[in-house]
């Protein structure tokens, strides 16, 4: 499962154009293109950074952005942007705040530490989890369980098909999520949209991200298994890529658009019904259709199976089958 850099960056055929600042105007951020199968990144790094940490940000920014291409095999949008500041926070986190902003172009801004090497931003899960919002056009309000959610299934599987994270590694976080969100009680009996719509203001914050992510395994596992592996997650959403990328849509209206373009009843059923949850849902028996077996708070993984393929299918991703082919 582990792919070497080199070999992933590639993979990725990206070509690269940077522009060059003017020298009278010091205060600009430096411009960088990033250019894959038709579609541009723009990658504005602060001149806050000194010279030579520009090349790791560079490098970093090509490895993350060819991760996020193995959900479906090319980014989410034509156009999109990455921005990059210093933080002077402790450098035990390299990336300690990130954010994504849905504007003309999306656009996910990063706030690094100024020594942070290429390889420890590459291991950081922040920008995985803020890259893996892109995957849909969503307006950026509203229903933030749904939105948080698919960031923190996301996150891992991101890794994993990268070669960050082994495959018990993988399933070993999400079960460990799920578990600290199922130990967010605080609003346990309040309804999960009621909580997400406060969720600034009043907490809950495990149980709303974690309850999002058992939204999305729930669902990518009934997918493979209603329809013997012809239909996952991955290909659902890059048909709402295809569809919609340039809209800025409501979750409502993101779920009706899922079931309709895959021929489903699912995605809006699972969405009234999480919304609707007074805690995370169960997530046992969704392990245990995987082939995987908890014992003491570890995953143990079977090795062969129905359940077991299904599960080796979510972590590999069409796109690294795609990839590794090349």
């Amino acid at each position: 499962m582990r792919r070497p850099l080199l070999a992933l960056l590639l993979a990725c055929v990206v070509s690269h154009v940077s522009a060059t600042v003017d020298p009278a105007d010091e205060a600009a951020p430096s411009r960088h293109i990033l250019q894959q199968d038709g579609r541009q990144l723009e990658v504005l790094i602060s001149p806050q950074f000194p010279a030579g940490m520009r090349e790791n940000l560079l490098q970093w920014v090509d490895y993350i952005a060819a991760a996020l291409r193995q959900v479906y095999g090319h980014w989410p949008a034509q156009s999109w942007q990455i921005s990059i500041e210093p933080t002077a926070a402790s450098a035990s986190d390299p990336i300690p705040w990130a954010q994504v902003h849905r504007e003309d172009l999306d656009r996910v801004e990063f706030f690094t530490t100024v020594q942070a090497s290429p390889e420890e931003l590459q291991r950081a899960w922040t920008s995985y989890h803020e890259l893996a919002h892109l995957l849909i056009p969503y307006r950026g309000w509203g229903d933030a369980w749904f939105s948080e959610g698919l960031a923190s299934y996301y996150q891992n599987i991101l890794q994993a098909r990268v070669g960050l994270l082994t495959e018990q590694q993988m399933w070993q976080k999400l079960y460990d999520g799920f578990e600290r969100g199922r130990r967010d009680t605080r609003f346990e009996g309040q309804a999960l949209h009621s909580v997400s719509d406060d969720l600034r203001k009043n907490g809950g914050f495990m149980r709303v991200y974690w309850s999002g992510a058992w939204y999305f395994l729930a669902a990518d596992t009934r997918l493979r298994q209603q329809s013997g592996g012809k239909l996952s997650l991955d290909k659902a959403l890059e048909k709402l890529s295809l569809c919609c990328a340039g809209q800025r849509l409501s979750v409502p209206e993101i779920v009706t658009q899922l079931d309709s373009m895959n021929r489903v009843l699912l995605f809006h059923r699972l969405y009234e019904e999480v919304a609707a949850s007074t805690t995370v849902p169960p997530f046992d028996a969704i392990f245990a259709s995987m082939g995987i077996d908890i014992i003491d708070g570890k995953v143990h993984l079977q090795e062969a199976g129905p359940g077991a393929a299904l599960r080796r299918q979510i972590v590999v991703g069409p796109a690294s089958r795609q990839a590794s082919a090349r």
